[in-house]
């Protein structure tokens, strides 16, 4: 796990996944946001845990299951601060390509919604 100024990237063995919005975290009965206290706690409490599905939705938006509960980025307009949403690469061995997906307001499941 990797917290940056304005993005945070998680590492999934071969697959990194790059949020540029906050993602709310939810373990057990509670959802905590960015700036709430205990976040970086939360988030860091998912380190030692196997990811058991991923979801995207226009309902839920991009969720990432654990045992433990769940990190799901699915941001409002005010909420974004520059052009994509998130990003997934899956490195697929040494000396390959990678495999990317990318989530921007207006696209995919983030479609349909008021942007502005």
């Amino acid at each position: 796990m990797v917290f940056v100024m304005d993005y945070l990237q998680l590492d999934f063995d071969a697959a990194r996944f790059t949020a540029y919005v906050r993602p709310m975290v939810t373990i057990g009965d509670a959802t905590i946001q960015f700036g709430d206290p205990g976040y970086q706690d939360a988030l860091c409490a998912f380190i030692t845990h196997e990811v058991t599905s991923a979801e995207e939705s226009p309902e839920a938006g991009l969720v990432i299951r654990f045992g433990l509960g769940e990190i799901v980025t699915n941001p409002a307009a005010t909420d974004l601060g520059g052009p994509e949403i998130a990003q997934l690469q899956i490195h697929e061995g040494p000396l390959r390509d990678a495999a990317w997906a990318v989530w921007r307001p207006g696209e995919d499941v983030f479609a349909g919604r008021d942007w502005s």
